[in-house]
């Protein structure tokens, strides 16, 4: 597999990524369409906004990636998508967006745990980087200390359910 189109929807930002995997991971394109603003109105993320706001832009974000990578579907050699864990709706707009192109397309489609995406965007950031090593992934209510014992083997030090007590805008939360 050379190119993949990545595409993650698992929240309130729609992204979507042409990622080189030829030799080293080299990201191409890296396109994120955020929701912040729009959810500061409300003190947080409202899972039903994202949801449309995902369905309203995924196509051009997707579309974007693709121009600035300097790539067509024809040099996608495989479609990934997170599929878990997330907010449902969201989740849903990126899944089957995901699924419908790899169907139309005749590619692979690639399941992506949320969780263990960033663990490996480690990898693109430090590409020096080899297991076995201990990450902080700061991902709102998911968030967690994970151990890496291999490229595919990961386990849970200690979940931090204190994270999703802050807010899109990043104050704490209390009722």
């Amino acid at each position: 597999m050379k190119q993949i189109l990545a595409i993650e929807s698992s929240c309130d930002e729609t992204s979507a990524a042409v990622v080189d995997c030829s030799d080293v991971f080299d990201v191409k394109s890296n396109i994120i369409a955020s929701q912040i603003e729009l959810h500061k109105l409300y003190g947080g993320v409202v899972p039903e906004i994202a949801s449309r706001k995902h369905i309203e832009c995924i196509s051009q974000v997707v579309e974007e990636a693709l121009t600035e990578a300097n790539s067509t579907f024809d040099d996608i050699d495989a479609i990934a998508v997170t599929y878990a864990p997330g907010l449902v709706g969201a989740l849903l707009v990126g899944v089957n967006y995901a699924k419908s192109l790899a169907f139309a397309l005749k590619k692979p489609l690639i399941p992506v745990h949320h969780i263990e995406g960033h663990i490996c965007a480690n990898y693109i950031a430090s590409k020096d980087l080899k297991p076995p090593f201990v990450c902080l992934v700061a991902s709102g209510g998911h968030s967690t200390i994970a151990k890496a014992t291999d490229y595919n083997n990961y386990s849970v030090i200690a979940w931090l359910p204190w994270w999703s007590s802050y807010t899109a805008g990043g104050e704490k939360w209390s009722p």
